[in-house]
């Protein structure tokens, strides 16, 4: 894949990308979010990704306890450092540079 860390080096075996995606619901925004955000790891993170999804209107007291104040609001938590984007991950470059990701030319 053409993916490489900011060190330009190939991501190790064992590093697994741990992100969560927090939505409101089944709206389009939420929806357009999820998508982005699959089709992003596939093309970038060669499978080393996990992807958790959670609905704030089946569990809001996950929002004040995580501090949400947006949705779609997707947070790596894995690798650290912690990193925080707000949006539906319509913007790819934004996305990549947001995560610390870079496109191999």
């Amino acid at each position: 894949m053409d993916i490489n860390t900011r060190e330009n080096l190939p991501l190790p075996k064992e590093e697994i990308w741990e992100l969560r995606l927090y939505v409101a619901g089944k709206s389009a925004k939420s929806l357009l979010a999820i998508a982005n955000l699959q089709k992003i790891c596939e093309e970038f993170l060669n499978g080393q990704y996990k992807i958790e999804v959670i609905d704030l209107i089946e569990h809001p007291h996950i929002a004040r306890k995580e501090q949400i104040i947006a949705v779609p609001t997707l947070i790596k938590k894995l690798p650290l450092p912690l990193k925080q984007i707000i949006g539906d991950l319509s913007n790819q470059e934004k996305v990549l540079h947001g995560l610390e990701l870079q496109k191999i030319n």
